[in-house]
């Protein structure tokens, strides 16, 4: 039998004995994945999960999330790819909750269900402006650079001359270094093809990376930080009176990131191609313009006693062309799945949501952590699903499969997308690029598998 395929057949009510615990699990990223594997190392009895991904293509954020010039994080795709080729797991793309199947057929078909869809959108800055053309949240434009079939290729044509980044955590360090390196330089990943070549077209010379608080609460780690004071393209430059830290017990991330920005301070411009300018205290008000961005009103800002931000009333205007919030991920509400809109997130105890169903992830925690903290918490999660489920007499009513047929669904398999993956490395050779090249768009990846 193929790896990370598994050929079954349809359960009636009165099986039980030793049939293998079945499980769904919603989503194929990190969270998801560690799931699955977290049900095939806890269980003591067989088990047999189904990864339900509404892209043809696994691995989440890792394959949409992660910048493309970042190749050692996305190796931990290899990872993944192990834990999908168990043969206990299998893959099903192409299948989208709510629309292809309902949270009551998922239950009449497994023994639990496990929502790991992550978080997918950016928090808004509710502040006037933000829906004219050129105000994009970070998620939109990483989602472009990295292949998202939900973007489409000619989504940006970067034609400003500023940009505005609001947030500095790590996706806006991402986005920066994109914006700021060559295409030269980006030409080796796995850049769309077309994508690649609207940056190389881009006429952006000046970015800006805002945070509302000091270099002492930015939220990007030391490592990210200084790849950006290595940029070939850009001069990077932090303003002397906005680096200024007052003494405290900081831990040594934080001590490290303040001594980078301090040595930005008294950098002397190079005269390079592109300019980013890392601002400290400022808090958007406005995004001005008509029929799109024609600028970003700013206010300083101070800290109150209590430690909330709060504008002092002195306010200058950037002449951007375009504004991309990055102040933060938050999740969706899944179909006929609770969710709190206060939290973001799926109310749950240690994993547990309603009877048979459970949550991993961010959807379960908010968006904390690091790509490893997933695999703790999908442990959790399973111990819950486990103890609740030990002893249960398996009355299943339906297969998945005869369900989705009867319903003109076509799962993309695990070969397929494997099909895909070789395509992608098929046109990284053709245009003498690297290892492989994202394909563009959803239908180029569906006739890369079912040609």
């Amino acid at each position: 039998m193929p790896a990370g395929r598994r050929a079954r057949a349809a359960r009636s009510p009165s099986q039980g004995g030793d049939v293998a615990l079945r499980v769904a699990v919603i989503g194929s990223g990190p969270a998801g994945i560690y799931t699955a594997e977290a049900l095939v190392k806890q269980s003591s009895e067989p088990v047999e999960i189904d990864v339900l991904e509404r892209l043809p293509t696994p691995y989440g954020l890792v394959r949409y999330g992660v910048a493309p010039d970042h190749t050692s994080i996305k190796s931990i795709a290899g990872y993944l790819r192990r834990v999908l080729e168990l043969p206990q797991v299998r893959f099903l793309g192409g299948v989208t909750l709510g629309a292809d199947v309902s949270v009551s057929d998922l239950l009449s078909a497994y023994d639990a269900v496990v929502y790991a869809t992550g978080a997918m959108v950016d928090r808004r800055l509710g502040i006037p402006g933000e829906d004219l053309p050129g105000s994009v949240a970070a998620t939109d434009f990483v989602n472009w650079y990295c292949g998202h079939p939900d973007v489409d290729a000619g989504r940006f044509s970067l034609d400003s001359s500023e940009v505005a980044v609001i947030g500095v955590g790590n996706v806006a360090v991402d986005v920066v270094r994109i914006l700021a390196k060559t295409a030269a330089e980006l030409s080796a990943t796995d850049v769309p093809h077309e994508v690649l070549e609207r940056l190389r077209a881009s006429q952006v010379k000046a970015i800006h990376m805002i945070g509302r608080r000091g270099p002492e609460h930015a939220k990007f780690t030391l490592k990210e930080l200084r790849e950006l004071g290595e940029l070939a393209n850009a001069d990077v430059c932090v303003r002397p009176e906005e680096a200024v830290v007052l003494g405290g017990d900081y831990p040594r991330q934080v001590r490290g990131n303040i001594e980078v920005l301090r040595s930005w301070s008294e950098r002397v411009p190079q005269g390079r191609p592109r300019r980013l300018d890392v601002r400290f205290w400022l808090r958007p008000v406005e995004i001005l313009g008509g029929d799109r961005v024609e600028g970003l009103r700013l206010e300083r800002t101070r800290l109150t006693p209590e430690g909330r931000v709060q504008g002092t009333g002195e306010f200058e205007t950037l002449p951007v062309g375009m504004v991309l919030r990055s102040v933060g991920y938050q999740s969706v509400p899944l179909a006929d799945v609770p969710f709190s809109m206060e939290t973001m997130t799926v109310p749950n105890e240690a994993g547990r949501v309603r009877e048979r169903e459970y949550v991993a992830g961010w959807l379960k925690r908010g968006p904390t952590g690091v790509i490893g903290t997933n695999k703790s918490d999908a442990a959790e999660t399973v111990r819950t699903l486990l103890a609740d489920l030990a002893g249960r007499e398996h009355e299943l009513k339906t297969d998945l499969d005869t369900l989705l047929a009867e319903r003109g669904v076509r799962p993309v398999t695990y070969e397929e997308w494997l099909a895909i993956e070789a395509a992608e490395a098929d046109l990284g050779g053709a245009l003498g690029r690297g290892e492989r090249v994202k394909l563009p768009g959803l239908e180029a990846m569906l006739r890369a598998c079912r040609p």
